[in-house]
């Protein structure tokens, strides 16, 4: 059976939208954490390049 006229779905889409933001936001987050984590291992070898 259909829904009245104008109702509609905000509830959900507002969860939605949320939801994919939130992880969205995570994956950017790791990716940056990634990239710094990975800067530090380079300085650090170079430093110990340079040492040697």
């Amino acid at each position: 059976m259909p829904k009245p006229k104008g109702q509609k779905n905000t509830k959900n889409k507002a969860k939605h939208s949320k939801l994919m933001a939130k992880k969205l936001n995570k994956k950017k987050k790791e990716e940056l954490l990634r990239k710094q984590r990975l800067k530090e291992i380079v300085k650090v070898s170079k430093a110990q390049k340079e040492d040697i």
